[in-house]
């Protein structure tokens, strides 16, 4: 929203294009000052700036298979104290993910298009009251 209020605040200004956007004049300025001096920023977005980079670093080091709870563990290692939830909250901002174990779920059979289909003789009633009353054959 930023962006769009830069690119067309020459024409109609900051306050009317706020009007129409669900957007304060404040926020706007605010992020006009962060732009201008990114000290100026809570100490969590800062800190979140440098992290960005080691966490980015430690998962490509490791040929991108470390999840958050490696690269939690490796950061603290290297005497970078960070927690877990910070971690796994940057990774999932910069669309990182860790290798997963086990398959993902494979279709082997696809039904095949005019093939003539067995008809239902049990109308998908498949309770029998005694052995041998219901068969069912595929």
């Amino acid at each position: 929203m930023v962006t769009f209020i830069d690119e067309h605040r020459s024409v109609y200004g900051v306050e009317p294009i706020c009007r129409v956007l669900p957007i304060a004049p404040s926020t706007y300025y605010t992020h006009k000052a962060w732009e201008a001096d990114p000290s100026r920023r809570s100490v969590r977005a800062q800190r979140d700036e440098q992290l960005h980079a080691e966490v980015r670093r430690v998962w490509m080091q490791n040929f991108q298979v470390y999840g958050a709870e490696k690269v939690y563990k490796q950061l603290n290692r290297e005497g970078i104290g960070v927690a877990r939830c910070t971690v796994a909250r940057l990774m999932r901002d910069m669309g990182l993910r860790g290798a997963m174990r086990g398959r993902r779920f494979k279709v082997t059979t696809h039904a095949a298009e005019g093939v003539e289909r067995p008809l239902d003789l049990v109308n998908r009633d498949f309770a029998a009251s005694r052995p041998n009353q219901l068969w069912v054959w595929t």
